[in-house]
């Protein structure tokens, strides 16, 4: 991680606070970088959680749920409301499970990463998770992949994190949430020996290497993404449905818990509870 860089995000974050006037409980790098897999020119993509303040609830007017900042050299950055970052785990969406597991936290308070993934893991439906993977990697093999003849190496890895999560999930059927951190993620999902070496080269040159350029998709690998997508597809592929009315519940209360503990702690509270 460059110095220079962690302190230009410290000063986009604090612009967030600032102008938008919320609370940043939370703020992580989420991409290559938090996967594991990071190349010497990889952008760094910076994601937070923001909370509005108590008094920009009352209001007719429903407010935007995401803040995005212009991207700047190799800096990106934007963010969810809470709002959106709850319903969106509800419904399967296992990116904000990820940006609570991210090995790299650029600000946030501690209570609320620990209690939010502790709902998270509670929320999360395993199913939904599954058809996010699937997806995902469904749709990343068929944007760069072609016919496997000529395949950009770097992208290899984003078709190969969701195969290696759908693997993970299987062998533990009783989680719903799998390892941001790649390297963690392959050691314990057991990919077959060939694959492993296959993936330690290529991770090897990544590390080094501004362009790994193209190449034809080694067999190893197509054959575990493969496999592990027609599993998934054949287990998972079919809609669930939607969160129950008791998580709905919680997830109300565990917002307006939030809300109300950021308020006290920055000595804004209202006199009155939230509904």
């Amino acid at each position: 991680m460059d110095v220079e860089k962690v302190a230009l995000i410290d000063v986009m974050l604090d612009r967030v606070v600032d102008e938008h006037r919320v609370f940043l409980p939370l703020a992580i790098e989420s991409g290559s970088r938090a996967w594991g897999f990071a190349s010497p020119d990889s952008d760094y993509d910076c994601r937070f959680v923001y909370v509005r303040r108590a008094v920009d609830h009352i209001t007719p007017w429903v407010s935007r749920d995401v803040i995005e900042l212009p991207f700047e050299a190799d800096l990106d950055a934007n963010g969810w409301d809470l709002r959106k970052a709850l319903q969106l785990l509800l419904k399967g969406n296992a990116v904000i499970v990820e940006w609570l597991c991210s090995p790299v936290v650029y600000r946030g308070q501690a209570w609320f990463r620990d209690e939010f993934l502790a709902f998270a893991r509670e929320a999360a439906s395993r199913e939904a998770v599954c058809r996010h993977y699937l997806h995902l990697g469904e749709r990343q093999r068929r944007v760069y992949f072609g016919d496997g003849t000529s395949v950009p190496q770097k992208k290899i890895f984003y078709a190969l994190r969701p195969a290696a999560a759908l693997r993970w999930l299987r062998m533990r059927p009783a989680e719903a949430v799998a390892p941001m951190h790649f390297p963690t993620l392959m050691e314990e999902c057991d990919p077959p020996g060939e694959l492993r070496a296959e993936i330690a080269g290529l991770m090897e040159r990544k590390a080094v290497t501004h362009e790994l350029g193209s190449a034809p998709l080694p067999s190893a690998v197509a054959g575990f993404i493969d496999s592990e997508f027609e599993l998934a597809r054949g287990t998972f592929e079919a809609g669930a449905a939607g969160a129950s009315e008791e998580m709905v519940l919680r997830a109300d209360q565990f917002y307006r818990g939030v809300v109300e503990r950021l308020e006290r702690e920055n000595g804004t509270t209202l006199p009155f509870r939230l509904g």
